[in-house]
């Protein structure tokens, strides 16, 4: 008699239609993995998919019965759902964000909020995945790009392509390490590769470290017909970004202006070592950051 085959691995995935799901997605299909993902509304067929309709924490189902639980969209609604949803001893691997370690100093309060569902989101899944005696990994991905759509280089581009040009203040030079979609992508699968035991964290940089000027400079110059970069006085950046907000043009407030300025930089050492992590250079193309609003 042929050998009886054994069942492929199960998954439970939520954000599998944002720009990062969708690629774990399409690496857990590539290995065989048959998957369950959560999606607010209808979404295309894929092999070895089933789509659970339904939105965290609330209406997302059941967490039962899987080989591996991904998070992969709002980490606090994650957490909502993991402490009141039996899930045992199942591995989980969750993305949240380095806004933790930065946002908490924010003069915004609205950030300081933000950073602080951050870090009591971290917590809640420690605490439950300890209770469950099940392995969790937290990643903490920097200034993410790759997937179209997100708020930070996409939505630069998008405002680039509209008008023109970009304008930032002269010392913009605060230092950034944008991120690909892919590379954390890579980063959750080696995780479920080796999960080992209790809690691991790893913030996820790029793999190079740039100035945020020149870094919106590239975006810039990726864009079909290039776009041109103006640095002002700061004064004068001042002025004209109180314009634009007076006039709709963009709603960043000062903590988003003054953080130009800033080293947000994190260390992929401790990733390197247990995950293989390896994130390429900043190469944009334009088709990296369709989709971005205005």
């Amino acid at each position: 008699m042929p050998p009886v085959s054994a069942s492929p691995p199960r998954a439970l995935l939520f954000g599998g239609t944002g720009p990062i799901g969708r690629r774990v997605l399409a690496r857990l299909q590539a290995r065989g993995w048959q998957v369950v993902a959560l999606s607010r509304g209808e979404a295309p067929p894929l092999p070895a998919v089933e789509w659970r309709q339904g939105a965290l924490p609330g209406s997302a189902g059941p967490g039962d019965g899987f080989d591996a639980i991904l998070s992969c969209g709002p980490l606090d609604l994650f957490a909502q759902w993991y402490a009141a949803t039996p899930t045992g001893p199942t591995p989980v691997v969750a993305f949240g964000s380095t806004s933790v370690h930065v946002k908490d100093r924010s003069p915004d309060p609205a950030e300081r909020a933000l950073a602080a569902r951050l870090r009591e989101a971290e917590e809640r899944v420690a605490a439950t995945a300890a209770g469950r005696d099940a392995a969790v990994t937290l990643l903490r991905p920097t200034l993410v790009y790759g997937g179209g759509g997100d708020r930070n280089l996409s939505r630069i581009a998008a405002l680039a392509r509209r008008h023109g040009l970009f304008v930032l203040p002269h010392d913009a030079r605060g230092r950034r390490q944008p991120v690909h979609v892919d590379d954390l992508a890579d980063a959750a699968l080696a995780a479920l590769d080796g999960p080992g035991r209790g809690l691991r964290a790893f913030d996820l940089p790029g793999g190079e470290t740039l100035a945020y000027r020149d870094m919106v400079a590239r975006v810039l110059a990726s864009l079909q017909p290039p776009r041109r970069l103006w640095l002002l006085p700061g004064p004068l950046f001042s002025l004209a970004a109180w314009t634009a907000r007076a006039l709709g043009v963009h709603d960043a407030g000062p903590a988003v202006l003054q953080r130009m300025r800033e080293d947000l930089v994190f260390d992929a050492g401790p990733a390197r070592r247990e995950l293989g992590y390896a994130p390429r250079g900043f190469a944009p193309e334009a088709w990296m950051f369709e989709g971005g609003s205005i």
